[in-house]
């Protein structure tokens, strides 16, 4: 068995903090055959983002069952941003977790976390909806929900990086998730990873992982960067996208087809 085998047993929140280097991939086409096609691959998880990408929430509904009908892969939905109506419909979809962006401080860790629990824990509404047979397990999912759906706050600023430790330590906070990108442009060294600014900002989110036994993640999105991520320590990672299998697996057939006119 790997280390990211699934167990029917264990919740997406489980598996996130078990300490077994968990691996996922990311969805932004919109395109439910592409969702299904990765759902099937036996991923921990699939991210599906309605952040920079303009899904509505009923194509990320789409999304979410076409992983679901695939296999045992979770989903988790990224919400646009740090707002209990979004991520109250995005779980009400039926995924397993939801990511949001550029989280910068304990209060606002709290906010994310309230916005994911059914009361008395938080202020999730509660209504019959996908995540609960559409009211025919309203029961069960409302006394299960609080206990199995993973939180996964984005550090993705120079506050968040500097917040990154209480961020961490918030009840119900599953994880910290670096967005490199975001996180690069806030240090003014856009996509410079090796840059000592971003460098020492991921340590930093590193030690405030590990000072709060939280695991850190972050986005490869080639295989040179997930040997490097792997190599600077990272706890589990988001390995691709759908956007970047097509476009590499497209340049390959192109460049494999032009080099037999080479000379």
């Amino acid at each position: 068995m790997t280390s990211h085998d699934r167990t029917e047993e264990m919740t997406l929140r489980e598996q996130l903090t078990a300490g077994d280097a968990p691996i996922g991939s990311w969805v932004s086409l919109g395109s439910p055959a592409a969702a299904e096609i990765v759902g099937a691959l036996e991923l921990d998880f699939v991210v599906v983002d309605t952040e920079h990408t303009p899904l509505s929430v009923e194509s990320a509904g789409n999304l979410v069952r076409a992983v679901d009908a695939a296999g045992d892969t979770d989903t988790v939905v990224r919400v646009p941003e740090n707002d209990a109506t979004q991520v109250k419909r995005a779980l009400d979809l039926g995924a397993a977790g939801v990511m949001a962006p550029r989280i910068e401080s304990a209060a606002e860790a709290e906010a994310l976390v309230s916005a994911a629990r059914y009361p008395p824990d938080g202020e999730r509404g509660v209504a019959g909806s996908r995540a609960n047979g559409y009211g025919a397990t309203l029961d069960e999912s409302f006394t299960a929900a609080n206990d199995a759906v993973a939180v996964l706050p984005q550090i993705e600023s120079a506050a968040g990086v500097e917040h990154a430790e209480a961020i961490a330590r918030v009840d119900g906070v599953d994880t910290l998730f670096v967005g490199p990108a975001d996180l690069s442009a806030d240090l003014g060294c856009f996509g410079e990873y090796d840059a000592p600014a971003f460098r020492d900002a991921l340590d930093r989110v590193l030690d405030a992982g590990a000072a709060a036994e939280v695991p850190v993640g972050t986005l490869a999105t080639s295989p040179a960067e997930i040997d490097a991520w792997h190599d600077r320590g990272l706890d589990y990672l988001i390995a691709g996208t759908d956007i970047g299998y097509l476009r590499r697996g497209a340049r390959a057939a192109n460049e494999r087809y032009e080099s037999l006119f080479g000379e």
